[in-house]
């Protein structure tokens, strides 16, 4: 467990998750997750925003994997995803897979051998979401000529309006998911058994 990731040793275990074939199957496994989860509808809720569940997946991989497997791990689940899905009809842009790199590194900064409490994952998910908004009208403004702030105000309401959801989301996922990550050893065995506030 680190209290933080600005520490030699917090990245030195991060480095070795590339070489531990678990974790490189765990990766692979949630690769896949999130192209079946791609494949359930989303919910809508209301002002137009809707919850994917993508993010289920690859906030799991960064907990497990740690930033430097996670970074891996978001550039091949991002081209992989596109040409198995065939990118929802849009073209191919790479602002998109540096979007989910860096969602994925954001996440496992939080997560990854950490205590996990609500706070830790409210915090994780509202630095993502306002990722997304800033970057995804920056590609919007580059691939379509709309104005940054026009795409960036509309998105940024929608990702406020899903924030409270996805946190909840994750929050009963970890809850879930963190006796059964740590009996198969794919956490640490010093993760908390509950997840805190």
């Amino acid at each position: 467990m680190y209290p933080h990731p600005f520490s030699t040793a917090y990245w030195r275990d991060a480095a070795r998750e590339l070489r531990d074939l678990r974790k490189l199957t765990f990766a692979a496994l949630m690769i896949a997750m999130c192209v079946v989860l791609s494949h359930i509808p989303s919910v809508p809720l209301f002002g137009g925003a809707k919850v994917t569940w993508g993010f289920l997946a690859r906030s799991v991989c960064a907990l497990v994997c740690g930033p430097v497997l996670g970074v891996v791990f978001g550039f091949a689940e991002d081209i992989l995803s596109f040409f198995l899905t065939g990118g929802g009809g849009y073209p191919f842009f790479p602002g998109y897979t540096l979007t989910t790199m860096l969602g994925v590194l954001t996440y496992a900064l939080f997560f990854y051998r950490a205590k996990l409490t609500v706070r830790r994952i409210f915090l994780a998910k509202l630095l993502t979401n306002i990722q997304n908004v800033v970057l995804g009208a920056l590609w919007m403004a580059i691939l379509s000529g709309k104005a940054w702030y026009v795409t960036a105000s509309a998105s940024a309401l929608k990702n406020l309006i899903m924030l409270p959801v996805q946190t909840v989301l994750l929050v009963v996922l970890f809850g879930a998911l963190l006796p059964v990550l740590r009996r198969a050893g794919l956490v640490e065995r010093e993760t908390p058994k509950k997840i805190t506030w």
